[in-house]
């Protein structure tokens, strides 16, 4: 059976007529099973259980991606669904990135909510025309008559010894395309209610998911039902309280704010950490309100400080904190150069070091 030929009484078949049964219960964590309720998981298992609840609570949904089926994707992912759902629901495509997202908005035209995967960062770029010429404009250019619900799933960012084009931090490039959602989760438990309401957004998503933190476990509530699409997928979140500085961060650098707010305790300074959650559209609110109350602000991400997320941040924070702020805003990240071979990506990656000697800095003013 083809692919462009699944109706959506086969794929409701496939999937052994749980697809239905998950929808009838109007919850869309309804799909998990019996490891409903609270679970400590690695972030890869909390996207896996999100997305296994999401295809469970609405046979529209479809995954796509290079060997995601029966190989369970590069970094297991997905392992099991396609045994779960068949493979007219989890399919391997070919290795070709500009075909599964220009398959994917044909699909979406039609009524589907397709999930692809994209195995690694650097493997994007066939794609990006489909992505920034059509997947973004089409919604404009209709006037609002075609939504294309698309979930672009990406694993970004270094920290685990790859080869070239494995460890890139493009989020910006994205970022700076209208009609896209950007979103990056930094804890298990985020990532598990996330992609369930990036699927369930009508408007396209790019969800990078921080390839460093796969395995770093957390607290999951599996019982607990999603948000709404227009929920809690934009807001940027304050993970820790602190007086003295701010630290934001999103995807993989939210541990490492975290560390380095351990670490200044420890000298007796207090530091605040903002999780993004959402790189587009920006959440500045939540950003100002800390900074006014600390009167300081580090930016940190991984892709390269030149015009990067952290200067949009340094911008809007500079406007809407001006009279507040005891220093300018700071940014650590990555350098203006190609990310490194692995024995220096440590020299490259931003560190707790270079945080705190940017808190340093900004005490210092």
């Amino acid at each position: 059976m083809s692919l462009m030929t699944v109706t959506r009484t086969q794929q409701t078949t496939a999937t052994g007529g749980t697809a239905a049964a998950a929808t009838a219960t109007g919850n869309g964590a309804a799909g998990v099973g019996p490891e409903a309720g609270a679970a400590t998981l690695t972030m890869a298992k909390a996207i896996n259980l999100g997305l296994r609840a999401a295809l469970a609570a609405d046979p529209r949904v479809l995954l796509m991606g290079e060997d995601i089926g029966t190989l369970g994707g590069v970094f297991r992912v997905t392992d099991g669904l396609q045994q779960e759902f068949g493979a007219d629901r989890v399919v391997d495509t070919p290795l070709a990135e500009s075909g599964i997202v220009g398959t994917a908005i044909g699909l979406a035209m039609r009524g589907y909510r397709p999930v692809c995967e994209i195995q690694f960062d650097g493997f994007v770029f066939p794609a990006f025309d489909q992505i920034t010429t059509q997947l973004a404009k089409m919604h404009h250019r209709t006037r609002g008559a075609i939504s294309l619900p698309v979930v672009i799933r990406i694993p970004y960012g270094g920290g685990i010894g790859a080869v070239e084009h494995h460890s890139e931090s493009p989020e910006v490039l994205f970022a700076h395309t209208a009609g896209l959602r950007i979103v990056t989760p930094a804890s298990p438990a985020d990532a598990f209610t996330m992609i369930q309401e990036a699927i369930a957004s009508p408007d396209p998503v790019i969800f990078f998911e921080p390839k460093s933190r796969y395995w770093e476990k957390g607290e999951v509530d599996l019982g607990r039902p999603y948000a709404t699409p227009t929920g809690a997928l934009d807001r940027a979140r304050v993970v820790r309280r602190g007086t003295d500085a701010t630290i934001v961060a999103y995807g993989p650098t939210v541990h490492t704010a975290l560390r380095a707010a351990d670490a200044a305790a420890e000298e007796g300074r207090s530091l605040e950490v903002v999780d993004l959650r959402a790189i587009s559209p920006l959440d500045t609110d939540t950003v100002a309100d800390s900074v006014r109350r600390t009167g300081r602000c580090v930016v940190v991400h991984e892709a390269p400080v030149a015009f990067g997320t952290g200067g949009e941040i340094a911008a809007r924070i500079t406007e809407a904190c001006f009279y507040h702020l005891q220093a300018p805003v700071l940014r650590v990240g990555g350098y203006a150069t190609p990310y490194p071979v692995a024995r220096l990506e440590h020299e490259y990656l931003p560190s707790v070091d270079r945080v705190l000697d940017a808190v340093d800095r900004a005490v210092g003013f």
